[in-house]
């Protein structure tokens, strides 16, 4: 079966044919670094780190561009005296790094500033200028949407019901829907955020950096364009139609995440819901956030709660406790030739939820495998699992996700629980059952789960999980 994806631009699925099968080229538009990561961006990123993946399985090698948007209106404002932009934006753009890498978000190929991009920004205006798409007014340059005839072809809208552009002082433009290609610099900005240009000092507006970044790291044609819904307009639509303007061919896909909501509500700091990434990370296993944040389809809005992570937390637990299982049953390398339904799935417009029922599917029957003795049947399985968690990026016995704890308190607590341990299989042996459920229920108000299997008795804590151990003595299957 090969790649569909949903071209946001047709509208419909597309059969994905890449320009060269042997480089995939992906554009994903990065954080404007005003201020920190809120899981929305996680969400966006994820989806992208999936798809990512997903290409690289498939095809073997992904150039993958992801921009940060260091120099913008937000930035400014939100700069102070005791932190000028360009601290503000680098202190953001590490708190945006950090929370991705903290998901298992790999890093992109190239991750340019737009800072770092300006001379490319400048050539592309002139491009348009002489081609007649663009104009100077009063210091700033503008894009003439009345002589690109194709403008609104992203989001197929007809020009004359678009709103204004309000992104720049509308002093000199011809049409108030035209956006800003460059900005004219203004009396209270910071001479540092400043540029030298044909056209006066000033800085570039938000929609030229996508478009003269894109080119530089990829080419005037690549395969997919990435990014937020709440992206296809006007930042898109304006990007799609400045590069076209100027003769580039662009991005040959669109590909667009749905947004994230709270509780039902569209996050809004005015609603007091607007999640931040530290936040989340600072209560939740990150494994656990990954595959919360991955397990819908990339397309639908998600809407997150307590419940939205805690269901993820009991998903991943019985993959962990299969593996874990597996693990112990024997020393062995694991083998797979892949799950075809599970391709299948991640063929079709990336349909993770449906790869995650085939991953718990196969867990079920690995779990009656081993039941029933059958070691075999309960490995090859288990390579699959692996693979294809490996896939997701939610393997949770890959080392990224194990904690390693070698502290006296972790030494110290596995010595008290398996004492515990000792003393319950004592009990049970001598029937004793109602000292053996005793410690049984002290072991589980402290957050600890027991397995009893034929090797001994294993525990783990929900939220620790590398802490594994395990008794060598063997007990009764069950209590009276």
């Amino acid at each position: 079966m090969t790649v569909q994806l949903y071209d946001t631009k047709a509208q419909q699925l597309r059969e994905f044919v890449p320009m060269d099968p042997d480089n995939i080229t992906v554009y994903v538009c990065g954080p404007t670094v005003q201020s920190g990561p809120h899981i929305g961006h996680l969400r966006g990123a994820l989806t992208f780190d999936i798809l990512r993946r997903w290409l690289a399985h498939r095809f073997g090698r992904v150039t993958f561009v992801r921009n940060v948007t260091d120099i913008d209106d937000k930035v400014l404002v939100n700069a102070t005296a005791d932190e000028p932009w360009w601290a503000l934006a680098y202190r953001m753009e590490l708190a945006f790094s950090s929370a991705y890498a903290a998901i298992g978000i790999l890093p992109p190929t190239y991750e340019p500033r737009a800072t770092a991009s300006i001379p490319q920004m400048q050539e592309l205006i002139e491009r348009l200028i002489d081609a007649g798409h663009a104009y100077a007014a009063a210091g700033d340059v503008y894009f003439d949407v009345r002589s690109w005839p194709q403008y609104g072809a992203l989001t197929r809208q007809s020009l004359d019901a678009m709103e204004p552009a309000e992104d720049a002082d509308p002093r000199g433009k011809r049409d108030p829907r035209d956006f800003a290609l460059w900005k004219g610099a203004k009396p209270d900005e910071p001479a540092t955020a400043i540029w030298d240009s044909p056209w006066g000092p000033g800085r570039p507006g938000w929609h030229i950096e996508c478009s003269a970044m894109s080119r530089r790291y990829l080419g005037p044609e690549f395969d997919i364009h990435g990014g937020g819904l709440d992206l296809r307009f006007p930042h898109h639509e304006n990007e799609l139609a400045q590069s076209a303007a100027a003769g580039d061919a662009f991005a040959r896909y669109w590909v667009h995440n749905g947004l994230v909501t709270v509780d039902g509500q569209k996050m809004s700091k005015s609603l007091f819901n607007f999640v931040l990434a530290e936040d989340v990370l600072g209560t939740r296993d990150p494994l656990v956030v990954r595959y919360a944040l991955g397990a819908a389809h990339y397309r639908s809005n998600l809407d997150v709660s307590d419940k939205t992570f805690d269901e993820a937390e009991a998903a991943l637990e019985r993959i962990r406790t299969f593996l874990a299982r597996v693990t112990r049953a024997g020393d062995f390398g694991w083998f797979s030739y892949g799950n075809e339904d599970f391709a299948a799935a991640m063929d079709d417009d990336l349909g993770v939820p449906q790869a995650l029922a085939v991953i718990h599917a196969r867990v079920r029957e690995g779990n009656t495998a081993l039941d029933a003795g059958d070691l075999e049947t309960a490995r090859t399985i288990a390579g699959e699992v692996s693979v294809m968690t490996d896939i997701l990026g939610i393997n949770p016995m890959s080392p990224q996700w194990q904690q390693t704890d070698a502290s006296a308190e972790a030494s110290a607590l596995d010595a008290l629980v398996r004492t515990m341990i000792a003393q319950r299989a004592d009990a049970r042996a001598m029937k004793d059952w109602t000292g053996a459920d005793r410690i049984r229920d002290a072991i589980a108000a402290a957050g600890i789960t027991l397995e009893d299997a034929a090797d001994g008795t294993h525990w783990s804590v929900a939220d620790a999980p590398s802490r594994v151990g395990a008794t060598g003595a063997k007990a009764p299957q069950k209590e009276n």
